[in-house]
């Protein structure tokens, strides 16, 4: 779904622009009879003017585009991204194209922002599928080889691996639809010896971005891990770009400037010490080489010898009136000994007779299981006999309608689907995107499905939905349909 398109007569129009970019109106291309012929500019095939519910204007492929197209591949939440980051920049005063292509088709910028005076081009790219850090880097050089500045941008919620490598920012996408796009990291500040994460709405931050208020800046080795309090706790971020103003571009050199001066005054210092201890250590050889030294040595070996014979002397004297009590201590550590030794006996015995309870316990929980499993075709033919061929369709046709009327989901039984074994024999119900949920599971072996708690369940009524909340599912996962007794 692209939001450009090229006309026969106007060239390249813009659903995102005004009068199209190119002086038409919508109504000129929207539905109009006869229809006029315009043509992706990526594959060339046929397309037509839309709009979505929220009336996004668009260009819609028609049957049987070519599968390689990279724009009809693109999703919803990339194409709202370019359209807002288009947004933002036109309201900064600048230009901005969507998905312009360099001439030799070496690059294709999701958006290409142009200054006023046209001087200055900037490509900004929404970012969501995965990519190395080579890959990246290198579009990134074709880019600058051409004198166009780039901004990657990721909606991801966790930082891609390349963000920080590249001029790159990562975005929280609204919940609501009046809420702002975020730019929540690879916006930075530099303050205090180090970098902290900034956060400003994509608006404001492409504002900022084209009036050259902020500028790439790239963390010096010691400043490259940045703390941040994530859900609660503190985790540790390696980020090597940042986009950030002069003032903390300036603060950042500023302070490395300072912390380098001062390791070298700490290193002079350091090898001043160690130069005055040296020659202090020579001036002692020398001295203990001469008579006086050797005299002084001598008698300081007398003087520890001395004290060596008094401390060897005391410790003697002390240790003959302590037989006794050595005595007494070995009886108390005898009877501490004993005492450890039937406190272990009696936690080894108790630990035998609780062990062998759990052992009965979980025999008799696995014959009830398989006693359960023994029977639970026949239980389940009777559960699903309680309903009528009619009130089984009516069902199902309940369980469809909810998907479309809830979610807007188109549901179906998969060819060959039916009863699931594996989920208390129910029947499981697929959408698009995968399993979507189960249908009249029965209650009574749902302790032979644990997987069953992670699933959607779909109940006749509030009665069945009592029976499998009994059963040890969960509330919230159980929705009943508010049917009667469908015999």
């Amino acid at each position: 779904m692209p939001f450009v398109a090229f006309h026969p007569e106007s060239g390249r129009i813009d659903a995102t622009q005004p009068e199209l970019g190119a002086g038409l109106e919508w109504g000129h291309v929207y539905k109009v009879s006869p229809r006029v012929f315009l043509s992706c500019p990526e594959c060339g095939w046929g397309v037509h003017a839309k709009h979505s519910p929220s009336r996004v204007r668009f260009f819609c492929h028609d049957r049987g585009r070519p599968p390689e197209c990279s724009l009809a591949n693109e999703s919803w939440e990339h194409h709202m991204l370019k359209l807002e980051m288009a947004g933002a920049i036109r309201a900064a005063g600048w230009f901005a194209q969507l998905e312009v292509a360099a001439d030799d088709g070496s690059w294709r910028a999701d958006v290409m922002a142009s200054s006023p005076d046209g001087e200055r081009r900037m490509a900004w790219e929404a970012q969501l599928s995965p990519i190395t850090v080579e890959d990246i880097q290198a579009r990134t050089d074709r880019y600058m080889a051409e004198d166009i500045a780039v901004c990657w941008v990721s909606p991801h919620k966790q930082p891609s691996v390349w963000l920080g490598s590249v001029p790159s920012v990562r975005v929280r996408v609204p919940e609501e639809a009046d809420e702002p796009w975020v730019v929540d990291d690879g916006l930075g500040g530099f303050a205090e010896g180090t970098w902290s994460f900034q956060e400003a709405e994509l608006t404001r931050f492409v504002q900022w971005v084209v009036r050259g208020q902020l500028r790439p800046c790239r963390s010096l080795p010691k400043h490259r891990e940045v703390l941040r309090l994530v859900g609660g706790e503190h985790h540790w971020f390696v980020r090597d770009l940042w986009w950030t103003s002069r003032q903390s571009a300036e603060a950042q050199s500023s302070y490395e400037w300072e912390r380098e001066r001062r390791e070298e005054a700490a290193r002079q210092r350091e090898a001043r010490r160690q130069e005055l201890e040296n020659a202090s250590r020579e001036r002692r050889r020398v001295w203990l080489a001469s008579p006086a030294g050797l005299k002084a040595q001598k008698r300081r070996q007398e003087i520890l010898a001395q004290r060596e014979a008094q401390k060897r002397e005391r410790k003697m004297a002390s240790r003959r009136p302590s037989v006794q009590r050595d005595a007494e201590a070995a009886r108390q550590r005898a009877l501490r000994d004993e005492e450890v030794a039937r406190h272990r006996a009696e936690v080894r015995e108790r630990r035998a007779r609780e062990f062998a309870r759990q052992q009965e316990l979980e025999a008799q929980r696995r014959a009830a299981l398989q006693e359960l499993e023994s029977r639970a075709h026949s239980t389940a033919e009777a559960w699903w006999a309680l309903l009528s061929r009619t009130g089984v369709e009516s069902l199902f046709r309940a369980v469809f309608d909810a998907a479309r009327r809830r979610e807007g989901l188109e549901v179906r039984i998969p060819q060959g689907g039916g009863v699931a074994a594996s989920f208390a024999y129910g029947v499981p119900v697929h959408a698009s995107n995968g399993l979507y949920g189960i249908v009249r599971p029965c209650p009574e072996l749902v302790p032979l499905s644990p997987q069953l708690v992670f699933q959607r369940v779909f109940a006749l009524n509030a009665r069945e939905a009592q029976e499998l909340q009994a059963s040890g599912l969960r509330a919230a996962h159980i929705t009943h349909l508010s049917l009667a007794d469908l015999e």
